[in-house]
């Protein structure tokens, strides 16, 4: 008994040290753009040649503007007006007063304080969602040398670019003053992977990162009388947000994302196969043709959806590490969990939005709280896996999958009649004895709709094209079957390494594969308890 709690000790501290390094991994989460917008800035004079405010027009994405006016046409004439619009208008722009407006503007080391916005309205062009809204100063700006207007937010939450054409205009300007207009710059890659290592919990950025993190906004630059003076940066009061005045889909916190290397050109393609599926969508509706087009899209989204940081690929292959499966079942278990999240989002789309014509809020709300519901399963998945691992070294009736033993001297003994031998079971002794395992498998990660596959969905939906988004959903559920299943195979095939090596005479192979385990069974309830407490006070 000494030495079997001496063993569990031992076991114990390794997979502690897993978690610890999962939890740290989840703190380094960042959130990749899931809204897109367009801005345009008016830069307004006073009588005195003052800067006295910004009046801005915000284009947002299709995808976006497809979900956020879902259950705003309240008369029913299937167009959503301005005045149907206003209600939105004006949550957007309480919730925007909290972010500064994502528009900062000094010069100097000035910070111009902005009062609340004011004439906010919103159209809907049946494709795009406009915002357009004026912000005063308290104290009109005096431009002196260089005045920085800086629009964006440093968490890319929301992506703001300045619009091709007209993107800013001086309105009332004395003679002699001129604009600049200046997209995102590049930054030291290295102060990049910095500033995405922080964690939301950080609620101002240290100074070094503050200035790096100006250079990934959009900057217009005010200059009067012609100088061409150089400026020192505006400092903004930029600080770490902790979630939108907008409202998306419920977002899947990202494990150990990163900007940079592989995990950074995964999140570059999702955003670029985000904005060719609506253009794909949109191209659809004159021409059915466009669907080859929108179908090869929508499962390459789900590839590199799959690809990238995120909680079902973790849970399905830590699973399969913990479990003894085949490689055949762990194929199976990824398609069918892929395959219930599609079913899962056109089921949402089609009750919430089509049936109850429910608001994007409440469409948001529900989205959260099945998210809240995935991820506690994902930790009930993982206490039933950790208990199924640990009862049988006290005694309990948990599935003890190796029998160890000493002195065993037959390497040629048949190893179906042998009770007490060193080698793990092969899988299919156990096919089929852990189904209800498999099920909260399935059921836990695919409760959880593809945030992606709802905007679609959601946009399909505005533009008659429901067949269509739903054909797309499927392709993206496609798509990330193959790839969960890629990772669940390596999952197996690592498995089927040790065992061979055990089964070779190697008793120390044994202990590593029953550690692998019961890691793969703390992963499990690791990430199901981070995303569960991410989810309910993130």
């Amino acid at each position: 008994m000494i030495q079997s709690v001496q063993s569990l000790s031992a076991y114990m501290r390794v997979v502690m040290a897993a978690v610890w390094l999962l939890v740290a991994g989840a703190s380094a989460s960042f959130a990749h753009p899931h809204i897109f917008a367009d801005a345009q800035v008016d830069v307004l004079f006073n009588e005195q040649g003052e800067i006295a405010g910004v009046r801005q027009r915000w284009n947002f994405d299709a995808l976006y503007s497809a979900w956020a006016v879902q259950g705003l046409d309240t008369d029913g004439d299937g167009e959503v007006s301005p005045e149907e619009l206003q209600p939105l208008a004006d949550d957007n722009m309480i919730g925007l007063a909290e972010y500064s407006y994502y528009t900062f503007a000094g010069e100097g080391r000035g910070n111009a304080e902005i009062a609340r916005g004011r004439d906010a309205r919103m159209v809907f062009d049946g494709t795009n969602l406009i915002l357009s809204f004026t912000l005063d100063f308290t104290v009109p700006q005096p431009v002196r040398q260089a005045f920085e207007i800086e629009v964006g937010d440093p968490e890319y939450y929301v992506a703001f670019t300045f619009a091709e054409e007209d993107a800013a205009e001086l309105v009332g300007a004395p003679e002699g003053c001129s604009l600049e207009v200046n997209g995102p710059r590049p930054i030291d890659p290295k102060l990049e992977e910095e500033l995405f290592a922080l964690g939301p919990d950080v609620l101002q950025l240290p100074e070094h990162l503050a200035e790096a993190a100006k250079n990934l906004a959009n900057v217009l630059v005010v200059r009067c009388d012609g100088e061409e003076a150089d400026a020192a940066p505006a400092t903004s009061n930029v600080g770490r947000r902790g979630g939108s005045p907008f409202v998306a889909p419920p977002q899947e916190p990202n494990m150990g994302g990163s900007t940079t290397g592989i995990l950074g050109w995964i999140n570059t393609q999702q955003k670029a196969f985000y904005q060719a599926l609506t253009e794909a969508l949109q191209f659809l509706k004159d021409d059915w043709n466009g669907f080859w087009a929108l179908g090869g899209l929508s499962f390459l989204y789900g590839v590199f959806h799959a690809a990238g940081p995120g909680h079902g690929k973790v849970v399905i292959s830590s699973y399969m590490v913990a479990s003894e499966r085949e490689l055949r079942q762990g194929i199976l278990i990824s398609f069918a969990a892929a395959m219930m999240q599609s079913v899962v989002a056109v089921t949402f789309v089609l009750v919430a939005a089509g049936l109850l014509r429910l608001t994007s809020f409440a469409m948001s709300d529900a989205a959260h709280w099945m998210a809240v519901g995935s991820y506690a399963l994902v930790m009930l998945l993982g206490i039933y896996l950790v208990w199924r691992k640990l009862a049988p070294r006290f005694g309990g009736k948990g599935h003890a999958h190796h029998h160890h033993h000493h002195g065993h001297d037959h390497p040629d003994h048949d190893a179906e009649n042998c009770d007490h031998c060193n080698h793990a079971p092969e899988p299919k002794q156990f096919a089929g004895r852990d189904w209800k395992a498999q099920v909260g498998l399935v059921m836990s990660v695919g409760l959880r709709p593809c945030s992606g596959a709802l905007v679609v969905l959601a946009f399909a939906l505005s533009q008659d094209l429901l067949p269509a988004g739903i054909a797309a959903t499927f392709l993206m559920g496609l798509g990330t079957a193959i790839t969960v299943s890629v990772l669940a195979s390596l999952a197996v095939y690592f498995k089927d390494l040790v065992r061979a090596q055990e089964q070779k005479g190697g008793k120390i192979w044994g202990e590593v594969l029953i550690t692998a385990e019961l890691v793969g069974a703390f992963t499990v309830f690791g990430f199901g308890t981070i995303l569960l407490m991410s989810a309910l006070w993130g």
